[in-house]
């Protein structure tokens, strides 16, 4: 998405963090729409692409002490940054697999919304978008324990 330094602060807001969670949800949503009202569904398929690239850049950076969300953007930043310096190796096994959990649950996704079946399209939005928070929270715990000096926290 091409953030820099200043893009990654406001998307460290916890309003761009829950704002982009129902993102996916609200995409299937829109697609999966067509079968309602037909090449309408463009306009909010079109509507969220666009909020996807703006939601990181539209808010102020956080104020105060770090939350759950602006902790998970930051651990997010090393965790992007691993080849430079790498993260323990408890957390890069852990974004691996929650990142093939959630990549299991596009093709379930993508079944479900070119089929128009509810339940694959469910199964997959949920798949994807948990196994993605769960990523998210992971990231926490990789900025709290690099904070705690456990390995270097470079930002």
């Amino acid at each position: 998405m091409a953030m820099d330094e200043a893009t990654w602060r406001r998307h460290a807001s916890p309003w761009s963090v829950w704002t982009r969670v129902p993102i996916l949800p609200a995409l299937a949503l829109a697609i999966f729409s067509r079968a309602w009202i037909g090449w309408w569904a463009l306009l909010p398929v079109a509507l969220l692409v666009v909020w996807t690239f703006l939601n990181p850049r539209v808010f102020a950076p956080p104020r105060g002490p770090p939350g759950w969300a602006t902790r998970a953007v930051w651990g997010e930043r090393l965790w992007l940054a691993r080849h430079e310096r790498p993260v323990p190796r408890h957390h890069a096994e852990a974004a691996r697999r929650l990142t093939l959990a959630s990549g299991l649950g596009l093709p379930i996704l993508a079944y479900g919304l070119i089929a128009l079946d509810g339940w694959a399209t469910v199964a997959g939005t949920i798949l994807a978008a948990g196994a993605k928070l769960w990523f998210v929270d992971r990231m926490v715990w990789l900025y709290d324990e690099a904070g705690e000096g456990r390995f270097t926290l470079d930002l």
